[in-house]
């Protein structure tokens, strides 16, 4: 069964008026339509052209579609409508408008933040994927919104926070990204905090190497498109237009993630998905494309309007016109078409070079574009200047350090140039203002460069290790040369198996003089292997690092630190499961390092320990039949190595696991909605104290197929949608429900039939006129089949340009007159409408953007 990207209309029935006290919070229900696919939510407020701005008073869930004020000012009275955009098909639809009305007689007290948005409790996260936060709270005065780590340490740098709208996302999720993340609200009367742990999850899901791009190409051009996809096992690849297969025939050749149409036409264009799938799941990459036909256009791109070039040298004029399809182009000098000749040649792409330039080449050239659609032009000046050349260059020199040493430059140019002067060292531009021992002097013909050579300091030598301990070492070194500037202070440096580069280290003293030249490193990690490197300082700059000294490891002591994020929970019945996260190796201190788990049920006096001597372990399972589902324990864990037990983490409470649902969903219904969907719904199963309901599973299999082989949908909701079906087809339908534990019984089995599909061929016979204002459109009706459902009417989609909003309108006649304004792209769309859903497309039918000189004349143009 497929799934396809969907975005269903909103219901059309008014939405009440929401009534709130000046100062008083408000949320804002989007309440969207059935959907599939990736969606984004919007607002807007009175009818405004542009959405609503977020900030930090107003906030747009993009899990639920609510908006949320978290403060309400007399100006946010008006109506509110939720926008929801299909981000694959760009399909728009928007609800009913909320009216909000604010009293001003009564105006809200100050009160403390209330989290009204928050992220899950516990969340997995597989690798290399992104997750975002959003947190957002209601209060008076407005909540500031900030985040840390439970743990108190440093957020990750890589980490994204909106300021304005308080939302956290963490991309390229890898382990030591896991953790207890918290969302802070805080104002003048007081803070809330909401926190979730984030799970990492080893499992490599399939994500794209290479995607698509939109394309915008001429008729008659060759399409090449190619998507890759990483996953274990390696993933297959299918494509889709307009959410339909793709046929291979003809001029279609697909080859794996590979897709080539030659000799592209109008009926080509449109949205084309790339789907690569495995066992374990499918993604799908998007990307359009736009087939145009126009005449040539210099609007966009015409030629340069002067060239300036020296004589002696060469030039390209570029002639680069919009046209579809390719533009057959000739230059003309003056009155004169130009011909390829020893000097002057036209390349294939259109463009004019000419060779040798004297002064009798400065003239107005022109570029003249056609093809059958219409021709163009666009005109340019050639100036032609004498060359600039340096006649007297820097000589070769020998200096010594701090000398001082002059370099001449002079040079001659055209009379009506004032040239400019740069100097470079190495290949790098010399920044006169930054770098003081440099200085350009002279006159308007005559530049010369004066050069004080003192510089940073040399390396020093090798530092040697001493007086080793478990976090110190004394470090000890000779200096190296001062270039000129005294040596004012060294910096003290460290690598270890598990830094990133070279870390600077504290010292003591804290600032090591330039004239010590030796210190004490503190704070060090004890049982890791550590080298370590001088670098000099001066007023010019950083000098040269040492050559760092040889590797040394660090005494053993016992461990300083215990385990973070313990935690626990879930599992099937009669297990306690217990988690942490594992001390990273440079703080287990020594060798034999292992864990050590107690816990005990909540009231008990005794505690249960079991060792682990993993230093890798991060999870615990107790399995006892006698425990009693979601009991309450109390949980510690500690560490130890060959030098002694560490400490203990912090005690926490953890739930065993629970218990399977005992009962399935009651009342199940459904119903046809199309040939190619049902929808189901029942009362969901009441949460009680031992079994929260997590989600329901909806196993659908059509009449002739096996159980075993039927597909499985799973919802939160107490109803789900499901489409792909085929039409006039015997389903048999069950419902059961899931908590942490599991899943429970199913329910009874029931049978459905979908309806008669829409018919297979879409609207012929299509003729359109434009004239002024108006498009009017005509085509033939559409016959159905003794087995498709009866057609009841059409639908015209329509945009006035390929990133506008796309337009729909619903008949049931075979012709529609459609009010456009002049000059504007048009894409047209014609499907018959029926019981059994939507028709297939015309196929986009493009009206090319037109000068009202043709608009009058263009007719009966049949597709």
């Amino acid at each position: 069964m497929r799934f396809t990207q969907v975005l269903q209309n909103f219901s059309k029935k008014p939405r009440n008026t929401v009534l709130v006290r000046e100062g008083q919070a408000v949320v804002l229900l989007c309440g969207p339509p059935p959907h599939y696919g990736e969606i984004k939510y919007s607002w807007v407020f009175n009818g405004q052209l542009s959405f609503l701005q977020q900030d930090a008073r107003r906030f747009i869930s993009q899990r639920t579609g609510n908006l949320y004020i978290a403060k309400v000012e007399a100006s946010d009275a008006g109506n509110y409508t939720c926008a929801v955009r299909n981000m694959m098909t760009n399909a728009t639809v928007i609800s009913s408008p909320t009216p909000v009305v604010v009293r001003r007689d009564v105006v809200m007290g100050e009160y403390e933040p209330k989290i009204e948005v928050h992220f899950p409790d516990t969340l997995h996260v597989s690798k290399g994927s992104s997750v975002k936060l959003e947190c957002f709270a209601l209060g008076n005065p407005v909540p500031s919104i900030s985040w840390r780590k439970a743990d108190g340490n440093p957020l990750p740098g890589k980490i994204k926070i909106n300021h304005s709208t308080g939302d956290l996302e963490i991309p390229y999720f890898r382990p030591e990204d896991a953790g207890v993340y918290e969302c802070v609200a805080e104002n003048s009367r007081g803070r809330n905090v909401a926190r979730g742990q984030l799970i990492f999850q080893n499992v490599e899901h399939l994500q794209w190497s290479q995607m698509l791009k939109d394309a915008h190409m001429a008729i008659g051009a060759n399409l090449q498109w190619e998507c890759k996809a990483i996953g274990k096992p390696q993933p297959s690849y299918r494509w889709l237009k307009n959410g339909h297969p793709l046929p291979t025939e003809g001029k279609v050749h697909i080859e794996a993630g590979r897709l080539i149409i030659s000799k592209i036409s109008l009926s080509d264009s449109g949205m084309y998905q790339c789907v690569a799938e495995n066992e374990y799941g499918s993604i799908y990459a998007s990307a359009e494309l736009k087939v145009v036909a126009s005449p040539p256009d210099f609007t966009q791109r015409p030629v340069k309007k002067s060239t300036v070039i020296q004589r002696g040298g060469e030039v390209v004029l570029e002639c680069r016109p919009n046209a579809s399809p390719r533009a057959v182009i000739s230059w003309w000098r003056g009155g004169k078409l130009l011909k390829d000749s020893e000097r002057h040649t036209i390349s294939d792409d259109g463009n004019l070079r000419i060779t040798n330039i004297s002064k009798s080449d400065e003239s107005r050239y022109t570029c003249v574009a056609r093809n059958h659609f219409g021709a163009s032009s666009s005109t340019g000046a050639l100036v032609v200047k004498e060359p600039t050349r340096v006649i007297v260059p820097p000589l070769t020199s020998d200096a010594t350090v701090g000398q001082s040493l002059v370099l001449p430059c002079e040079v001659s140019s055209d009379s009506s140039l004032n040239p400019n002067f740069k100097w470079f060292f190495n290949g790098k531009a010399i920044d006169f203002s930054r770098q003081e021992h440099y200085e350009m002097i002279g006159g308007a013909d005559a530049h010369f460069f004066l050069l004080a050579l003192a510089g940073p300091p040399g390396h020093p030598d090798v530092p040697i290790v001493t007086n080793v301990t478990d976090t110190t070492v004394q470090l000890s070194w000779n200096a190296g040369p001062d270039h000129h500037s005294p040596i004012t202070m060294y910096m003290v440096q460290a690598r270890t198996p598990f830094s990133i580069g070279w870390q600077t280290l504290k010292t003591v003293p804290d600032s090591v003089p330039g004239q010590m030249m030796q210190a004490t490193v503190q704070d060090l990690n004890p049982w890791v292997e550590y080298e370590f490197r001088v670098v000099a300082i001066n007023n010019v700059g950083v000098g040269e690092p040492s050559t760092p000294s040889k590797q040394i490891r660090t005494k053993a002591a016992v461990p300083k630190v215990s385990p973070v994020n313990v935690s626990g929970g879930g599992g099937a019945r009669g297990e306690l499961i217990i988690t942490w996260e594992p001390v990273p190796e440079e703080q287990q201190s020594g060798e034999d390092f292992g864990y050590i788990v107690a816990f005990r049920q909540l009231g008990s006096s005794t505690w249960i320990q079991t060792v682990l001597a993993s230093p890798d372990t991060s999870r615990y399972i107790y399995r006892n039949d006698s425990i009693t589902p979601l009991s309450q324990y109390e949980v510690t864990v500690g560490v130890y190595n060959s030098m002694g037990e560490g400490l203990f983490s912090h005690v926490v409470t953890v739930l065993s696991a629970d218990e399977e649902p005992s009962e399935a969903p009651s009342v199940v219904r459904a119903h046809a909605v199309s040939a190619s969907e049902i929808e189901v719904c029942w009362e969901p199963i009441s949460s009680t104290s031992s079994s929260e309901i997590i989600a329901y599973e909806v196993l659908i299999w059509a009449e002739g197929f096996e159980q075993s082989k039927a597909n499985g949908v799973k919802v939160i909701n107490s109803s789900a949608l499901l489409s792909g079906l085929k039409g006039s087809t015997l389903y048999q339908i069950a419902v059961r429900a899931q908590n942490s534990a599991g899943f429970g019984p199913w329910s009874p089995f029931f049978n459905i039939t979908t309806k008669k599909p829409p018919p297979s061929h879409p609207p012929r016979g299509i003729k359109w006129n434009l004239t002024n204002l108006k498009i009017i459109l005509k085509w033939e009706h559409v016959k159905a089949m003794q087995n498709e459902s009866k057609v009841m009417g059409y639908k015209v989609v329509y945009r006035q340009s390929w990133h506008a909003r796309t337009t729909v309108l619903e008949t049931n006649k075979t012709n529609v007159e459609l009010q456009i304004p002049s000059g504007e792209d048009y894409l047209i769309e014609i499907k018959a409408l029926t019981e059994g859903g939507e028709g297939a497309s015309s196929g986009p039918i493009r009206i090319p953007k037109m000068s009202s000189k043709f608009s009058k004349t263009l007719k009966h143009i049949n597709y």
